[in-house]
């Protein structure tokens, strides 16, 4: 006879396994421990089998039946249930394995090593709050270029036009590398070339008018916040280098006797050489006492184990009363230092845009090298502070090119 849920929820169990027959095959199984097990009984090759079909009450009576209707209609096609239901297991978890967001973690932990910390969690953050939400369980060569663009577009719906094609730039770099290890067939990403609108240029606010630059660097000597950030605003005119750049130096990558700062350019990825003027090796020479067991030359005001934080020097430009968007900001003193040198004092773009640490192919086709022009960097980066220390002291300077510039 036929179960009823009313038998089944009366069986009681018993010292040894019990039985309860339905029908074609179907069965349920009520251990010493009081478990209901669902089973299918069938044939498949002249062999007697089992398979489970889950737990009562999770599948109740009609549930079980319906599943065993399913394996025997597997058995009709030939098809043996419990080999199936071992395939489909095998072949999810091997989609889980290669699930988009295993292998962006994966292509993630191999390349961080040759990022900056800062760069690699700033990627890191991007897939985990912009991607991974929507793509992440999804089995890598099966994505496609309308799903993926659909997911880019919520990054710039939200406003954010280069963080979108920044985390399509990411999702490219998995992709490919998906591509490499025998996970995908194609970058869907290689469609999408030209579906985000550009983005537009932004100018950082600077101050190019020698006249103006006397008076910030005459705020900044003034300046009142702490002796690290007035340091870093004193060293900044004079290196010109990225924000991100001057706040994460480390004291192991400077030679104050040898006048020499050498760290990597994440954004080229170059390793860079700033010669330092005697202006700036005494400002750094100063505030080495303070900070100089530290790894960070500007370290955290709270937390010395970081480096200074990326709003210290705008904050101490507002605090000092520029408008950090229509006056100066930190990247500033690049665009101060770049116009001046060309336009006040004469020196060759091209030795102003090595300095600057810039990808600017030459005639050659090579890129940008950390010794290049070194003889007449070394006299530009020199001349420039004493310019500064002319501006500030409210000469009236006029420099006409010398040997070193154009």
């Amino acid at each position: 006879m036929a179960l009823t849920d009313t038998a089944i929820r009366a069986a009681k169990p018993a010292e040894k396994p019990v039985k309860l027959f339905d029908e074609k095959g179907l069965y349920l199984e009520l251990s010493p421990a009081g478990g209901k097990w669902w089973r299918l009984k069938y044939r498949f090759g002249g062999k007697e089998k089992r398979i489970s079909l889950g737990t009562y009450p999770d599948v109740g009576l009609k549930q079980a039946r319906e599943r065993r209707d399913e394996a025997r209609k597997l058995l009709a096609d030939g098809i043996d249930p419990g080999e199936h239901r071992k395939a489909q297991k095998a072949a999810g978890e091997e989609r889980a394995a290669n699930s988009f967001e295993v292998v962006a973690r994966e292509w993630y932990a191999k390349m961080a090593a040759t990022w900056v910390p800062s760069h690699g969690e700033k990627i890191i953050r991007r897939l985990e709050r912009d991607i991974f939400p929507w793509l992440g369980r999804k089995p890598v060569g099966d994505i496609g270029s309308p799903e993926l663009l659909a997911t880019i577009r919520k990054i710039e719906d939200r406003g954010r036009l280069e963080t979108a094609h920044r985390a399509l730039q990411n999702c490219s770099q998995v992709f490919r590398y998906a591509i490499a290890t025998g996970r995908a067939e194609r970058d869907p990403a290689a469609d999408l070339r030209g579906a985000l609108p550009p983005v537009r240029e932004t100018h950082f606010a600077a101050i190019t008018d020698p006249k103006e630059v006397a008076g910030l660097l005459r705020a900044i000597d003034g300046f009142t916040g702490t002796f690290i950030v007035k340091a870093a605003l004193q060293l900044s005119p004079l290196v010109f280098v990225r924000p991100g750049e001057l706040r994460r130096a480390r004291w192991e990558s400077i030679d104050l006797d040898a006048g020499e700062w050498r760290y990597f350019v994440t954004k080229t990825a170059s390793d860079h050489l700033v010669p330092l003027s005697t202006q700036a090796v005494a400002i750094l020479r100063e505030l080495q006492p303070l900070t100089g067991r530290n790894q960070w030359v500007f370290p955290g005001m709270r937390d010395h184990q970081k480096p200074m934080s990326e709003a210290a020097i705008n904050a101490a430009l507002r605090r000092m009363g520029y408008d950090t968007k229509a006056e100066m900001t930190g990247h500033g003193f690049r665009a101060m230092a770049r116009t001046i040198l060309h336009e006040e004092l004469g020196f060759d773009p091209a030795v102003i845009e090595h300095q600057l640490a810039h990808q600017v192919p030459d005639a050659l086709g090579t890129a940008y090298n950390r010794t290049k022009f070194i003889k007449e960097r070394r006299q530009m980066m020199q001349r420039w502070a004493d310019y500064l220390d002319k501006l500030k002291a409210g000469a009236d300077v006029i420099e006409m090119p010398t040997k070193g510039a154009a």
